[in-house]
């Protein structure tokens, strides 16, 4: 029903976050230089749950999906020295209607978006579906994408958690391709596929130190950057990226790479689930960092930028 995938505009609050490192001026952090962010809250029951987003806009407009069925649109407003200091026009339409809003079936956990049309991975009901993409607003469900990766191999809370076209000048031309999150082969690798294209196929991704994956962006020269993250009840929560080479991402290739960044709870973190990258108007590369609170009192939804420094 159509009136049930209303969009409704949200009115956010947001608290500042000058320093990555708490207690700390620091800005270098490896690769990454960190230029700031801040933190969301709303009363808007349900706010939070982000688990991907994209800039429709470089380093403006977002479009994102949370893990309670929700699209959420939004601008990010910027001082004079074009640091992030809060979000403006900000909205939520449900991504599905009716009975489909169930967790079960509506637990979005990725985005990609090309043109026109967005595609999302959804969790426990594995699946990638596509949606026309309008202005800040998405249409019906359109149709599914096939993964290649055996719904047999995917584990209930553990499927298709990132989505990202490569650039279309790389070795993947322009590919969709999906890295699950904790979907393991026999060798202890995650699931991971490059659904389209001239390197079609399943490939795995290195899992190592307890890290998960959860969300990636391509950079331009077709190197894929993968955030991931650790939670123990000892140490907390704890996130990295990881810097995998374009030429590692083809059939049958067990995908690993360099490590940008290490932050645990001595640092601005939370439960980090998204991530997307751009490029700012001086030509800087920047990588933006999105956290799920899980609608709890207890978690935060950050919003975190960095310049890429590295090479």
């Amino acid at each position: 029903m159509a009136e049930e995938r209303v969009v409704e505009a949200v009115e956010v609050t947001t608290r500042p976050i000058r320093s990555f490192r708490i207690r700390s001026d620091e800005e270098r952090f490896g690769s990454l230089q960190f230029i700031g962010g801040f933190e969301l809250k709303s009363s808007y029951p349900e706010f939070g749950g982000f688990s991907s987003f994209r800039f429709v806009q470089p380093g403006g407009r977002i479009v994102g999906v949370t893990d309670n069925g929700m699209w959420f649109f939004a601008g990010i407003e910027r001082d004079e020295a074009f640091r992030p200091v809060g979000v403006s026009d900000f909205s939520m339409q449900p991504i599905l209607s009716g009975n489909r809003r169930e967790k079960e079936s509506s637990d979005a956990e990725a985005v990609a978006i090309k043109g026109s049309k967005a595609y999302v991975g959804f969790e426990r009901q594995h699946r990638i579906t596509q949606f026309e993409l309008g202005n800040d607003r998405a249409g019906n469900p359109e149709r599914d994408i096939p993964p290649l990766i055996p719904l047999y191999e995917l584990r209930t809370n553990r499927g298709f958690e990132t989505l990202a076209f490569a650039p279309e000048d790389s070795a993947l031309a322009g590919a969709l391709v999906v890295v699950t999150e904790k979907s393991l082969d026999q060798a202890g690798n995650i699931f991971a596929a490059v659904l389209e294209g001239p390197r079609e196929g399943i490939f795995t991704v290195k899992r190592d130190a307890g890290y998960d994956i959860t969300d990636g962006a391509f950079l331009p020269n077709g190197d894929m950057l993968l955030l991931e993250r650790r939670f123990s009840v000892l140490s907390g929560v704890a996130m990295r990226i990881r810097r995998i080479p374009a030429s590692a991402i083809a059939p049958g290739h067990v995908a690993d790479g360099t490590v940008l960044l290490e932050a645990d709870m001595d640092y601005q973190t939370d439960n980090m689930e998204g991530l997307d990258v751009w490029r700012a108007p001086d030509g800087a590369l920047m990588v933006s960092l999105m956290s799920d609170d899980n609608q709890s009192i207890f978690q935060r939804n950050l919003y975190l930028e960095f310049r890429y420094v590295g090479k």
